[in-house]
C-alpha cells in the first residue's frame, strides 16, 4: 500500500517553497511524524513529516525544485525497510580525496549537504561530534567547532588509495576550486527585498556614539540574580529594545510607514530583531515590546534564538514588524549602514563595544564605546527626527534609570 507525501499548508499568502533537502532515501525505513523533507520557504525552513510509518518510496520531486502547497513530492510505502542508506553519491565525488571513514559515517546520519561536504573537506568523523541542531543534528557550526577543535578527525590510514597515488593532481584541483551552489530560496527574497529597499526608500543613515558604561556596570552587578529570578542571562538587547519602544513613542513617525498616498502611525511597537540561523539570518518579531519589562523581552529573544538554530521559527514568528533592531556587533562589526526592511521606515544598527578615548569633564578617559547607526526613510522621516530618535536612544543607555521612570 502506497501513501502520497504531499506539501504541507505553509501559511497565509505562501503557495509554493523550495524542497531543499530530502532526510529519508528511497528504501529507509520511516517512522510515522518523522521528518523526511525540507522545505525553503521566502522566510523559514518548513519540514514535511511522513503521514504513516512504512518505507521511503520513490522521490517525484528532486533537491532544488519549486513545488506548490498539495503537490506530491514522494511516497511512503509498506514494508519495514533498510536502517540506513549509502552516503549519497553526489556528495562523495564532489570530494573524492577525503578519508573514506569519514564518508561511509556521513552516509549513516541524516547530515544536510552543506554539513556533509564540510565532514569530508575536513576528514571528520561526524559520529564523534555532538549535534547541537534539531533532534541533535549537526550544523555548520558544531562541524567548524570539531575543525577548531582539533577533535573527530579520522586517522591518516583510512584515507583511499587515490589520495595518495596522485597527491599533485589533488593539490592543483584544491588551490582554484570553484563550486556552483544554487541560492536559496530564503537568499533570494533577502536579496530582492533589500534591493526593492534600496530602488524605492530615499535611504539615509545617521550615526552616533553611546558610552556603555553604566549598562555594563548594572549587567555586572545584577546579572547572577537576574538569571536566577527569570532564568534568562541578562544582555545588551533588552535595554536596547526598550530604549528604542521610549523614542518610538516620542518620535512616532520612526515607526510609521508609507502606504500609497498615507502615512500610517501606530502607537504599538513591534520590534523585529535579526537572529542568525543555520540558512542565515531570520528576522523574528517582537510583539508590544512596549508593554514588555526587559526580562520578558530577554526571555522572547533566547526564545527566537534556539528556535532559530532548531529551525522550529513559523511564518507567524516573521509577520509584521513596525521596526529593526540589528546587532552586526556580535559578529565584531565596527560601523555599518544598515538597509531598511520594508516596509517599515527605519532601522538600527549595534556594533562592537571597545575601549576609546573620550573627553569628560575636561578629561580624557577611557570608556566602554559602542557606535549607532539609524538608517531611515527620508520620503517620510526628517533629519531632525532621525538625529531626535537616535539620541534619545543615547541618553537611556547611557543612563538607564531613564527606563524604569519613562524619561
Amino acid at each position: 500500500m502506497s501513501t502520497e507525501v504531499i506539501v504541507p499548508t505553509l501559511g497565509e499568502s505562501i503557495s509554493e517553497a523550495t524542497l531543499g533537502q530530502w532526510l529519508k532515501q528511497p528504501g529507509e525505513a520511516v517512522a510515522a511524524d518523522e521528518p523526511i523533507a525540507s522545505l525553503e520557504t521566502d522566510k523559514v525552513a518548513v519540514e514535511v513529516t511522513a503521514p504513516v510509518a512504512g518505507v521511503m518510496g520513490a522521490h517525484v520531486v528532486s533537491e532544488g525544485a519549486t513545488v506548490n502547497v498539495g503537490a506530491v513530492i514522494g511516497s511512503i510505502e509498506g514494508g519495514s525497510g533498510a536502517a540506513a542508506a549509502p552516503a549519497a553519491p553526489v556528495a562523495a565525488a564532489s570530494a573524492p580525496v577525503a578519508p573514506a571513514v569519514a564518508a561511509e559515517d556521513a552516509g549513516d546520519l541524516t547530515l544536510s549537504p552543506s554539513v556533509r561536504r564540510l565532514v569530508l573537506e575536513h576528514g571528520l568523523d561526524p559520529t564523534k561530534i555532538k549535534g547541537t541542531g534539531k533532534d541533535g543534528r549537526l550544523t555548520k557550526d558544531d562541524v567548524m567547532a570539531a575543525v577548531s577543535a582539533g577533535t573527530a578527525t579520522v586517522k591518516a590510514e583510512a584515507a583511499p588509495v587515490v589520495a595518495a597515488s596522485a597527491p599533485v593532481v589533488a593539490s592543483a584541483a584544491s588551490a582554484r576550486a570553484e563550486e556552483r551552489v544554487r541560492m536559496t530560496r530564503l537568499r533570494q527574497t533577502v536579496a530582492k527585498r533589500l534591493k526593492e529597499a534600496q530602488n524605492t526608500a530615499a535611504m539615509l543613515t545617521t550615526f552616533n556614539d553611546v558610552d556603555m558604561t553604566a549598562v555594563m556596570e548594572a549587567r555586572t552587578k545584577y546579572k547572577d540574580l537576574f538569571e536566577k529570578k527569570h532564568g534568562v542571562r541578562l544582555g545588551f538587547m533588552g535595554f536596547f529594545t526598550k530604549a528604542v519602544c521610549m523614542a518610538l513613542k516620542d518620535i512616532p513617525a520612526v515607526n510609521a510607514s508609507i502606504e500609497g498616498d498615507e502615512i500610517v502611525y501606530r502607537n504599538y511597537a513591534d520590534v523585529s530583531v535579526a537572529v542568525s540561523a543555520p540558512n542565515g539570518l531570520v528576522v523574528p518579531v517582537i510583539r508590544d515590546a512596549q508593554d514588555m519589562s526587559v526580562a520578558d523581552i530577554e526571555r522572547t529573544i533566547g526564545d527566537f534564538g534556539k528556535r532559530a538554530k532548531d529551525g522550529t521559527l513559523t511564518m507567524d514568528d516573521m509577520k509584521g514588524g513596525t521596526f529593526t533592531i540589528s546587532n552586526g556587533g556580535v559578529f565584531g562589526s565596527l560601523m555599518s549602514t544598515p538597509i531598511i526592511n520594508p516596509p517599515q521606515s527605519a532601522v538600527l544598527g549595534l556594533h562592537r563595544i571597545e575601549d576609546r578615548p573620550v573627553v569628560r569633564d575636561g578629561q580624557i578617559v577611557v570608556r566602554p564605546m559602542m557606535y549607532l547607526a539609524l538608517s531611515y526613510d527620508h520620503r517620510l522621516i526628517d533629519g531632525r527626527e532621525a538625529v531626535t530618535f537616535l539620541v534619545a536612544v543615547k541618553n537611556a543607555i547611557e543612563d538607564p534609570t531613564r527606563l524604569l521612570i519613562d524619561l
